[in-house]
């Protein structure tokens, strides 16, 4: 990766954060910095982060923020059409944060290929707990905002990602990595950042089986 520039894909949380981290140490350039949200393009998807949460992210990590909105349905649309954009503008790296889900790889490497846009994935196939404890002892800060209460208790909702917070989650057999999607987290602080992002935490929701924090930026 040293001196490619690269486009990353960002849901705002922790292993998407990893791999812009990884992909930096490499020597990678940042150029974009690549979010999809729903249709309405008021919350991301999955991780439901309002807009301005996200864009504060970008202004932290001092690049700037495309975003697509999009159903899943037409989720692989809104892909090409960011991925091509990125490629006008000389970019043809792309990283994402996959860890170790083969079918998920395979997509986003089909789907890039379509457009002559290298995937790269800067966490594939590294195990799991010593990833999430590399997060922490860089200096990461990463919170729970998302719940799916069919995988997991909702009170975990809003805990502060830590080792003890792994060690609880695994005592009880949750993937403390939440890779088949127990649980999202967004990322406020770390040595990507300029400075921490002012989030504020001002209660919950549950909606269709999932407990959501609601994440705002403190004005």
């Amino acid at each position: 990766m040293k001196d490619i520039p690269f486009v990353a894909s960002w849901s705002g949380g922790k292993d998407s954060a990893m791999a812009y981290y990884r992909a930096m140490k490499a020597g990678g350039i940042p150029q974009r910095l690549w979010t999809m949200f729903e249709e309405d393009k008021e919350r991301s998807k999955s991780h439901a982060l309002p807009f301005e949460v996200v864009e504060a992210q970008a202004e932290k990590l001092g690049i700037p923020l495309m975003i697509r909105g999009a159903s899943w349905s037409g989720y692989e649309e809104q892909f090409l059409d960011a991925m091509q954009s990125c490629k006008e503008l000389g970019i043809d790296h792309a990283v994402f944060g996959d860890i170790d889900l083969e079918d998920h790889l395979q997509w986003v490497q089909k789907t890039c290929a379509k457009v002559a846009m290298e995937a790269v994935h800067p966490l594939w196939l590294e195990p799991r707990r010593s990833l999430l404890e590399e997060f922490v002892a860089a200096g990461f800060e990463a919170y729970i905002v998302v719940v799916n209460t069919k995988m997991m208790p909702a009170h975990f909702v809003g805990r502060k990602f830590t080792v003890e917070l792994m060690d609880e989650l695994d005592a009880l057999g949750i993937d403390s990595c939440g890779e088949s999607g127990e649980f999202h987290t967004v990322v406020v602080d770390g040595p990507i950042f300029s400075e921490r992002v002012p989030v504020v935490f001002s209660g919950q929701h549950e909606r269709d089986g999932y407990v959501f924090l609601d994440v705002t930026l403190r004005k």
